[in-house]
């Protein structure tokens, strides 16, 4: 059974997997979520897989599924809320924070609200 068919018999329903065998034979149980990506319905799953395949192209995602510019925006933003993100652009280390303010670009009060994480 591949994802597709599983997320139909789901049917948007939320799923706990409980047995992984790898192809070597090995089987591993206890639960697993799936993946986000794994949780949306197929038909989000395709919109999805289009949209990176179109490298976010909206113009071209217009053109593929025969709607407005609106309704791309629309579903792009549905499927967003849906979807946790992973932090980017992580706290600084202690030391760089200690290097920026030995170099003079950052003030010590600067530095006292980078270090306790409220900056």
């Amino acid at each position: 059974m591949d994802w597709q068919e599983l997320t139909n018999l789901t049917r948007g329903r939320p799923f706990v997997v409980e047995r992984v065998r790898l192809a070597g034979g090995v089987a591993i149980e206890g639960q697993f979520e799936p993946p986000q990506l794994g949780q949306l319905s197929l038909e989000d799953q395709v919109f999805v897989t289009a949209f990176v395949r179109c490298h976010g192209s909206i113009k071209e995602m217009e053109r593929i599924f025969g709607v407005s510019y609106p309704t791309i925006k629309s579903r792009l933003n549905r499927i967003s809320q849906l979807l946790d993100f992973v932090e980017t652009d992580p706290a600084p280390s202690r030391a760089d924070v200690i290097d920026r303010l030995r170099r003079g670009e950052i003030d010590a009060q600067q530095a006292l609200q980078e270090l306790e994480g409220h900056a």
